[in-house]
């Protein structure tokens, strides 16, 4: 043992002794019986849906499964490498992370922890490859396969993470492996791979073993030199994440999903210099949007990625999903498109008086700012239905019309004043009672915080619903009834509104 692992080990001994919520062993017997029972809980419907994984897999709809696993470990990328992935907490970052003890052994619990969450996650990344390849003979076994497959990628990955932020050379095959992966969600779902698909679900076992052999032995050599870098992360870059890390922990522990958005959109202007334009010469209202508008210009990246996302229903729809689902994906994600855009409206709600300051009244500066979003997400919901009438699913949206796109246009002003609620709504109130239910008891804080915004955009867009999740050949009554309440519900919202901006 050396003489820096003793002196971080008695350094956190020292802490934990004099720290007032010191763990006991009562405390530890509560967290393995919590364990213990949510495996028996979870142990009876995850064996149903094991038993339910054998035999073949449909042919047709393995190419939007696999893209549909790519997009997923696309994201879990994304997400190890914005999250940092390797942090401390704010008094280590603050007190140990520039001393003299070894860095190693100061992040090896943080790496531990990052290996326990790369675990979990390829696990259901093995099981969706099971679900998505099928298991032809010997269950037991391709579950093995895939489950170390899926371990395999998604801990390969978060190395691969790790060591992106410890080197900007690292950093660059990270980016890579990213475009590979949505290089692979493209050419899988466009049908091109069919026959190399089905030649990996009938694959023999031998072969299988010899995958999940080579996937093993490359991930273990890139966590192997993802630890030995540990102590080559820069300090400013620790403390950064370490930062980020504290305000999303203060976030989730006072249940504040709003200032997620916050911390988002902080880190991302934090560092970056803004060249200054004059304002263009508009009419009040749309002077004081304008400022939307450039912060969607000054993100190109992010415009690409919304609209990149617009396959994503029609991927969906050759996976086999419902008519239901599909219906719910469209209307959401433009729901999610409109809200990215309207931080003006955040702000003006965050600090009133500054809005008041502008001269503007409320009602005005909502209907300017509603432009925007009013106009992505129509787009967005337009290009995905167009997606689906493309797609041909024969059954449910994108079967016997061609009309299905009109509901684009004609939802976009009700999810914009959907959005616009969203982003205007108080924090939670914590304060509310928690109601008891035959599920559990369910606190009515978090639930109406998470229902406002998400109403407003539901009723104004309820005829489209209906018409997108129970398809019917005669749609003209639907679009009549939506193109009525896609207008009245935003009127209504920006009509309720009253006094000046922020009042």
């Amino acid at each position: 043992m050396t003489e820096s692992e003793i002196s971080v080990r008695s350094v956190r001994a020292f802490v934990r002794s004099r720290s007032r919520t010191r763990s006991s062993a009562v405390d530890r017997y509560v967290t393995a019986f919590c364990v213990a029972m949510f495996l028996a809980v979870l142990g009876d419907p995850l064996s149903g849906v094991l038993a339910g994984l054998a035999g073949p897999a449909d042919p047709a709809r393995m190419g939007a499964g696999v893209a549909l696993i790519a997009m997923a470990l696309t994201g879990f990328l994304a997400a190890a490498r914005a999250a940092g992935p390797v942090m401390l907490s704010a008094p280590d970052a603050s007190w140990l992370l520039l001393s003299p003890l070894d860095r190693r052994r100061l992040l090896g619990r943080t790496g531990r922890a990052l290996v326990l969450v790369a675990v979990v996650a390829g696990a259901v990344l093995g099981l969706g490859m099971l679900a998505v390849l099928g298991a032809p003979d010997r269950l037991v076994w391709r579950l093995l396969g895939a489950l170390v497959l899926g371990v395999s990628a998604s801990v390969g990955g978060m190395a691969l993470a790790v060591l992106g932020q410890a080197s900007q050379s690292w950093q660059v095959w990270l980016t890579a492996a990213m475009a590979a992966l949505l290089v692979l969600a493209v050419v899988a779902v466009s049908g091109q791979l069919r026959t190399v698909l089905a030649i990996a679900a009938s694959a023999p076992l031998p072969a299988v073993a010899a995958a999940a052999s080579g996937a093993a032995l490359v991930s273990a050599l890139l966590v192997r030199q993802a630890w030995a870098s540990l102590d080559k992360i820069p300090a400013p870059v620790l403390v950064t994440a370490s930062t980020r890390a504290g305000h999303v922990a203060s976030a989730a522990a006072g249940v504040d999903p709003g200032g997620f958005t916050w911390i988002a959109e902080d880190n991302h202007w934090r560092a970056r210099k803004l060249t200054s334009r004059r304002w263009p010469s508009l009419p009040a209202p749309f002077a004081l949007a304008w400022q939307d508008w450039r912060r969607l210009a000054r993100r190109p990246g992010r415009l690409a990625t919304m609209f990149a996302a617009v396959a994503l229903p029609a991927v969906l729809a050759q996976a086999g999903g419902s008519p239901a689902a599909l219906g719910a994906a469209v209307l959401v994600g433009g729901l999610a498109v409109a809200a990215a855009s309207t931080s003006g409206a955040r702000r003006d709600g965050d600090n009133p008086a500054l809005a008041r300051l502008i001269g503007v009244g409320r009602r005005p500066a909502l209907a300017a700012r509603a432009l925007l979003p009013a106009l992505l997400s129509g787009a967005w919901t337009t290009m995905a239905l167009a997606g689906l009438t493309l797609a041909g699913t024969g059954a449910g949206i994108g079967a016997g019309s061609e009309s299905w796109w009109l509901f684009g246009p004609l939802v976009a002003p009700a999810l914009a004043a959907g959005a616009l609620r969203m982003v205007r709504r108080s924090p939670v109130d914590h304060s509310l009672p928690v109601i008891e239910t035959a599920g559990g008891a369910i606190p009515l804080g978090p639930v109406l915080w998470a229902a406002t915004g998400v109403d407003l955009a539901l009723i104004g867009c309820l005829p489209a619903a209906i018409a997108l999740t129970a398809p019917s050949a005669e749609m003209g009554a639907f679009l009549a009834a939506q193109a009525v309440t896609g207008l009245a519900v935003p009127a209504g919202y920006v009509w309720r509104a009253k006094g000046r901006a922020g009042g």
